[in-house]
């Protein structure tokens, strides 16, 4: 039996091809500025890759040889859903002899990188339609993700007078506009890489749960803290959802592995989505994410690097006409503000990257109102480079 139909060849290849409304988000910048870069590499040339926060370093040694123990042992299957036993141990572990803070093994979940954890939270946390507060600048998969989920992020402005966080007032502020459901913070920042005191995180925490507002930590830069020592959140409230990765402080970036903090009553949402969602996160990741733990000393001296590239920018920019850029607290970015040459950071950028060799991403990538005047530089790299870096922008301004 035929079945026929109105629909003409050309409108059902119409229909098929048509991706999905909650598919059309922004593109993430900074991978469209890594391609570039890419393409400018296969044709010989040197770039310095300031764009992606992404360190130079390699995983702490004893991760690696742990995961080498594993692949030479054979088999790499399944873990339970919320990760290995003793590595959720070792996280909790890790809270008291960092934080000081007595953590149930039982709130921890390893996830996917950050990434995961995020996804995860917000499907945990938050209903369609429910409205999230995020700072502005900020990351720009916080409001895609949120998007894509069909919830609506609302950008809390930030400046020099908040000194670029949040503050109770102004989420209070946003509240009583229209109900929010969840507030997401980080500290150290980014794109910034500005940070929050611990008294000033607590009021802001005290102030969100007193409205009914769930409080999200992303904690991923968490050791790299240069201004002053960095607070969790979960060492002031159980309620608080911790975010947080392997990817930075351990230069792990590609292994894909990170960790949340839940409230209790929440890990078994958690644990139901990530069944379903990724069955659980890579073994072999997990493994080595264990042992990364016994590489702080590597770590410590990879974070020292850092400090040497934040002094080399904060000194050398303003030499080459860069002076203006935010408090560089931690993490291992500087936001540059451009305005005095351009107020099109994305063809600003361009510009570098093509003529200078200089890979930085747009500012409009974390600030779709005033992010056109500013420039985000990473100095994950080496110092070398970030010499090299500051002598070529320095001759890209005077050459205009």
């Amino acid at each position: 039996m035929t079945i026929s139909s109105a629909i003409t060849p050309e409108t059902v290849g119409s229909i098929l091809a048509r991706a999905s409304r909650r598919s059309e988000i922004a593109p993430f910048i900074v991978m469209d500025v890594m391609e570039r870069a890419a393409r400018i590499e296969a044709e010989g040339g040197h770039v310095i890759h300031m764009e992606v926060g992404q360190p130079a370093a390699p995983a702490p040694q004893a991760a690696r040889e742990a995961a080498r123990r594993a692949l030479d042992h054979g088999r790499i299957g399944y873990t339970t859903a919320l990760g290995i036993p003793s590595l959720r141990a070792r996280i909790a572990r890790h809270y008291g002899e960092t934080y000081n803070v007595d953590l149930d093994p039982a709130r921890v979940v390893v996830t996917t990188g950050s990434s995961a954890g995020f996804l995860l939270a917000f499907l945990a946390m938050f209903e369609p339609g429910d409205r999230v507060a995020i700072a502005n600048p900020g990351y720009p998969p916080y409001r895609h993700i949120l998007t894509a989920l069909g919830c609506e992020p609302v950008l809390i402005e930030t400046d020099a007078a908040s000194r670029w966080v949040i503050t109770p007032e102004a989420l209070a502020q946003a509240h009583a506009k229209a109900p929010l459901k969840g507030v997401l913070v980080a500290s150290p920042a980014n794109p910034t890489g500005t940070m929050m005191r611990p008294e000033a995180l607590a009021e802001l925490v005290r102030t969100a749960e007193g409205l009914g507002i769930r409080f999200i930590s992303d904690e991923i830069y968490h050791g790299l803290d240069y201004a002053f020592p960095a607070t969790t959140a979960a060492a002031i409230s159980p309620n608080a959802t911790i975010i947080h990765s392997f990817s930075k402080y351990f230069c792990m970036t590609g292994w894909r592995v990170g960790w949340m903090v839940m409230p209790a009553t929440l890990v078994r949402a958690v644990e139901r989505l990530q069944q379903n969602l990724m069955i659980s996160v890579p073994t072999l990741s997990q493994i080595a994410a264990e042992a990364a733990f016994d590489g702080a000393a590597e770590m410590e001296a990879v974070k020292h690097g850092y400090e040497e590239n934040r002094l080399i920018l904060t000194q050398g920019l303003p030499k080459v006409g860069l002076p203006e850029f935010l408090p560089v607290d931690g993490a291992f970015y500087l936001y540059a503000d451009v305005s005095r040459f351009t107020d099109d950071s994305a063809g600003f950028a361009r510009r570098l990257l093509d003529e200078a060799h200089v890979a930085a991403t747009p500012g409009v990538d974390f600030d779709p109102h005033r992010g056109h005047h500013y420039l985000r530089l990473s100095y994950a790299g080496a110092a070398s480079e970030m010499r090299e870096a500051v002598t070529r922008i320095g001759d890209f301004l005077r050459r205009g």
